[in-house]
C-alpha cells in the first residue's frame, strides 16, 4: 500500500512518488517521515490554493500496463485540425470565445514543457465526445489522493472557459485496493446521468462516513479483503441517494456495455502515460498533475493556460488549412 502524507512542515504535505524512476513526468522522491491518515471523526482536510499535493496513487507492480513513457506504445486517431462546425456541441459564442483567446494567447515562461507538463505525442483521443476542448481527471474514488484533491478539481471545473469543459476517467489500476470496483461504479453512474452528481457524494461515502470505503478510517489503513465492499454495497447507496434500484445499478454495472467502457478506460490511462492519479489531460494533448504544475491553485492556473493554448492550437490549424 502506497504511504498517504509526507512531513514537510507542520502544515505543509508534499507528493511522494511510488512508481518506478526514469518515467517522464514521474514526480521526485520526498523527505521521509509519515503522518497518520484521518481519523473516522476527523473529515480529510479540504486542500486550500496554497497547499501542497498529497501523495498520489500510482500503478501497483501487479497491475501495471505499459511502462508509463510519455509516448504510448500504439498510436490512436488524432484530433481533426479543423474548427468544430456550427450547431455541434461549440455554440457561435463559445467559438468567438474561443478566437479571442487564441488571439490574446502569449506564452509564459511560467509553464515548462517536460517539466510543469508533459506532451502527449500523438495526441490521444480524449474522454467526452464534445468539441470542447477538454480537461480530464484521471482519478477513482479509492484513491486518497484523488479525495484530498477534488474539491480543487471543483474550482478547476468552475474556471474554465465557456469554449472548454470537464470530464473524469476512472482508472483501476490498483485492484489491489479495490479501485475495479469504483472504475466500474463511476461508469455505472455515468450511464444513468449521475456520473457528476454523485462525484463528490461517493468521495464522502468512502472518505467520511466510510459506507462504501475500502479504508479503515480509523486507523488509516487498507481493509482485509474480506470486508471490501462490493457492487451491492454501492448500488446500495445509489438506491439510498438517487433512488437507483439496487437490481437496476448491478445490471448496468454488469453489462456489455459497461465492460467496453473500462476496457477503453483502460487503454486510454495507458496511452495518456498516467503515472499516478489525480492527473490532468487537455484535449488528450497534454499531461500534468498537481505536484509537476507546483501546487493545488497552480494546477488551476495551469489548466487553464493549457487549455487557452489548446485553443490557440487549434484556431491556427484551422486558418491555416483554409
Amino acid at each position: 500500500m502506497h504511504k498517504r502524507f509526507l512531513l514537510l512542515a507542520p502544515l505543509t504535505l508534499a507528493l511522494t512518488a511510488c512508481g518506478s524512476s526514469g518515467n517522464h513526468g514521474a514526480p521526485a522522491a520526498a523527505p521521509a517521515g509519515t503522518v497518520a491518515a484521518p481519523s473516522a471523526t476527523a473529515a480529510a482536510p479540504t486542500p486550500t490554493a496554497t497547499t501542497t499535493p498529497a501523495p498520489a496513487s500510482t500503478p501497483s507492480a501487479a497491475a501495471s500496463t505499459g511502462t508509463g513513457n510519455t509516448t504510448p506504445a500504439a498510436p490512436a486517431a488524432n484530433h481533426s485540425a479543423t474548427m468544430p462546425a456550427s450547431g455541434n456541441q461549440l455554440s457561435a459564442t463559445d467559438k468567438a470565445a474561443m478566437v479571442k483567446a487564441a488571439k490574446n494567447f502569449v506564452p509564459s515562461s511560467q509553464w515548462v514543457e517536460g517539466a510543469n507538463y508533459f506532451l502527449i505525442q500523438p495526441q490521444q483521443p480524449k474522454v467526452g465526445n464534445t468539441d470542447k476542448v477538454e480537461v480530464a481527471e484521471v482519478f477513482n474514488w479509492g484513491c486518497p489522493a484523488c479525495n484530498e484533491a477534488h474539491t480543487i478539481i471543483d474550482k478547476m471545473e468552475a474556471a474554465l472557459p465557456s469554449y472548454a469543459t470537464m470530464d473524469y476517467l476512472a482508472a483501476g489500476f490498483r485492484p489491489d485496493e479495490n479501485w475495479t470496483l469504483y472504475q466500474r461504479a463511476w461508469f455505472t453512474a455515468k450511464a444513468l446521468g449521475l456520473g457528476r452528481k454523485s462525484y463528490n457524494a461517493m468521495f464522502d461515502a468512502n472518505w467520511k462516513t466510510g459506507v462504501t470505503g475500502s479504508y479503515n478510517l480509523a486507523s488509516g489503513t487498507l481493509n482485509p479483503r474480506s470486508k471490501w465492499p462490493h457492487l451491492d454495497t454501492v448500488a446500495t447507496f445509489f438506491h439510498k441517494t438517487y433512488g437507483v434500484p439496487v437490481k437496476q445499478f448491478v445490471a448496468i454495472a454488469n453489462s456489455f456495455a459497461i465492460n467496453t467502457q473500462l476496457k477503453r478506460a483502460d487503454e486510454l490511462v495507458k496511452d495518456y502515460g498516467v503515472l499516478g492519479t489525480p492527473t490532468l489531460i487537455v484535449d488528450g494533448r497534454y499531461r500534468f498533475d498537481f505536484r509537476s504544475a507546483g501546487g493545488y491553485g497552480k494546477g488551476v492556473e495551469l489548466a487553464k493556460y493549457l487549455v487557452a493554448m489548446e485553443a490557440k492550437r487549434i484556431v491556427d490549424q484551422a486558418q491555416s488549412a483554409k
